[in-house]
Formats: C-alpha cells, sequence, structure tokens
C-alpha cells in the first residue's frame, strides 16, 4: 500500500516537470518573457516598466510569480583571442559590460569600440544595451575579461536571427578551414557569424533560409560525432531546398 503512493507521488512529479519542461522556451538577451506587474524578475532577468526582459541566453523558467532564465549547458572557457558574440549588458562612463556567456566579467573600454571618436563622446551613444556585438577577447584574467572590436572583422549587429549551442560544437559546426560553415553559407543564401563561445549569428534576406540554416547547424551539434557530415549536411539542404520549388 505505501510502495503504491510512494509510486503515486512520483508520477505526479514527473507529470509536473513534463508541464515545466513544455511551459519552458528559449529566450535571448532583449526577449521580453512576461508582461504585468504580477511577475517579478529573477536570475537572469531585469525589469522595464511592465514587462520582465531576458538579459542572457537560456530557458525561461516560471515558478509562481517569479521570472528566471536558466542558462543553457557547455559554459564557455574564454581564450585570449577568441572571437565571440556578446550582448551589452550594462554602460559605464568609459566602456560597456558585456555577456558573452562566460563564468568572468566581460569588459569592452571606449578606447577599443570601433565607433569610438572621441573621450567626450558616451558609451551609451554608441552602443546601447541590448546590442549585439562581434567582439575578440584580448585577455583573459582571473578577475575578468577584456574585450576589443579594434580588430577588421569586429561590428554591431542587426537584425537577423540569433542562436546558441555548446561551445564545445563550435569547431564541427565551423568545419575544416571552414568548410562546413562555408558551405551552409551557400546553400542558404545566408550571412553566419559564429562566435567561439557558441552564440550564431544568422542573417538572410528570408526568415526560411534563416530557419533552414539554423536547422542545419542544430543538425551538426546532435550528429557532431557522425562520419561523412559535411556531406550529410549538403544532401539535407539540397533536398530541403528542392522540395521547396516544387
Amino acid at each position: 500500500m505505501e510502495s503504491e503512493k510512494i509510486k503515486e507521488i512520483e508520477e505526479k512529479m514527473e507529470e509536473k516537470e513534463e508541464k515545466e519542461e513544455k511551459k519552458r522556451e528559449g529566450a535571448v538577451p532583449g526577449d521580453v518573457i512576461a508582461k504585468g506587474p504580477n511577475y517579478l524578475p529573477g536570475e537572469g532577468t531585469r525589469r522595464e516598466g511592465s514587462e520582465i526582459i531576458a538579459t542572457r541566453f537560456g530557458l525561461v523558467s516560471h515558478e509562481d510569480r517569479l521570472v528566471k532564465i536558466i542558462p543553457f549547458s557547455g559554459t564557455y572557457a574564454p581564450r585570449r583571442g577568441n572571437v565571440v558574440i556578446g550582448v551589452v549588458k550594462d554602460t559605464t562612463y568609459n566602456g560597456w559590460l558585456v555577456n558573452i556567456n562566460a563564468t568572468m566579467r566581460a569588459f569592452l573600454p571606449i578606447t577599443e569600440a570601433k565607433s569610438f571618436v572621441s573621450k567626450q563622446e558616451e558609451p551609451s551613444s554608441i552602443y546601447a544595451i541590448g546590442d549585439m556585438l562581434v567582439l575578440k577577447i584580448k585577455a583573459a584574467k582571473l578577475k575578468g575579461i577584456d574585450l576589443t572590436m579594434a580588430d577588421r572583422g569586429l561590428h554591431g549587429l542587426k537584425g537577423g536571427m540569433i542562436i546558441e549551442i555548446n561551445s564545445n560544437k563550435v569547431p564541427r559546426v565551423i568545419g575544416k578551414m571552414g568548410s562546413m560553415i562555408n558551405m551552409i553559407k551557400i546553400e542558404t543564401n545566408c550571412n553566419i557569424t559564429v562566435g567561439q563561445n557558441g552564440i550564431i549569428w544568422i542573417g538572410g534576406e528570408k526568415i526560411e533560409d534563416e530557419l533552414l540554416a539554423k536547422e542545419a547547424i542544430m543538425m551538426i551539434t546532435k550528429q557532431s560525432t557522425s562520419e561523412g557530415l559535411t556531406e550529410k549536411v549538403e544532401a539535407f539542404l539540397k533536398k530541403r531546398k528542392s522540395k521547396e520549388k516544387e
């Protein structure tokens, strides 16, 4: 009798967990994840008026009135020279705090910004909270990470789609000498920037192209140990494109 009660309790708990999992949706910084004065901002969120805004990448979790973001798995280990994608989290008098999905604090000084004009210019007039940037890690220390945008190819991102993968899967997505990612760019007609922190930006003329590129990238992460993966992904993209033409 007691064992039956325990089993019943366990089944109810599993059912509750399944319902909670279905409720959770992915969020990127800047997404409005809840509206109304009844909600309270939790970890990874902030309040703007009556809206709760995501400040990090992850899954949305509702615990009664509290709304928070559960970070995706695969913590990024920053290294000097890595090109990453990050979101401006806050501005200071001399630069920006940037979320690059690392455990350490990341800072972009105004003197390292590509749009820097003069010391009199306010950081918030160059990049605002929520802006997405392509940056390079200048130094990774115990106290924090120094970022730069002074090098070639580093810039702000506008429009497009942001997705996140485990940073350990990035080399597979890029491929040998860029073979995989270049093939996806050609087949989907999209511009794609892969951050070594696992954050990827996809920009295309049509949302359908962006979604196809996303699907190909997620396929790679799920089949990363598969042999002949480049050929499989290329065949998948060509098949999908031919179906769309029918």
